[in-house]
């Protein structure tokens, strides 16, 4: 996926939502904040968007755009609509989102999760392809193990998660 696509995942989601503002938060959010990141980060063809203003609107994206949708079919990529809700994010991450607005359609705007904030529920998720992506980060220089190591405390879920995502990131630090 590119930044072109993800600009016309967030048209097509809000037009399609009746929201003129999406949260994007899985690892395509990364092209808000790096439109150009490097192919390892952006491989996935799925684009995880909650409607910021009408969430109740999550299972219309799903529906028209998701996947083996029409939509799916002629693009090669599909936005999955998802509840924000689902994500372990730490505390404040909507103000640190990265604002994606394209020059075509200025009325839709993708509020895409920071770099740190995305690492660190990654980290919380813990699953293999999750671990991958944030070692891709760190080794890019793209996010800072101090940044990354003052979020995930910021996470509203279970103590032991987190000191997972922790023991992970120092063991980690370490290889690199």
């Amino acid at each position: 996926m590119n930044r072109e696509q993800l600009e016309h995942a967030i048209r097509s989601a809000c037009e399609v939502s009746g929201d003129n503002e999406l949260y994007i938060f899985g690892s395509q959010a990364i092209l808000g904040q790096f439109p150009q990141a490097d192919e390892k980060l952006t491989r996935s063809i799925e684009v995880d968007a909650s409607p910021k203003n009408k969430p109740e609107a999550v299972d219309r994206i799903d529906g028209a755009l998701g996947e083996n949708s029409p939509f799916h079919h002629t693009h090669g990529f599909y936005v999955h609509g998802v509840s924000i809700e689902t994500a372990s994010l730490p505390e404040g991450w909507e103000e640190r989102t990265n604002k994606v607005q394209n020059y075509m359609d200025e009325n839709n705007i993708g509020w895409c999760v920071e770099a740190h904030d995305l690492a660190a529920s990654k980290l919380i998720a813990y699953r293999e392809k999750d671990i991958r992506f944030v070692r891709t980060l760190l080794i890019e220089e793209l996010i800072t193990v101090e940044i990354l190591a003052d979020r995930i405390p910021l996470i509203e879920t279970d103590k032991s998660l987190k000191e997972r995502a922790l023991n992970w990131l120092t063991r980690t630090t370490k290889e690199l």
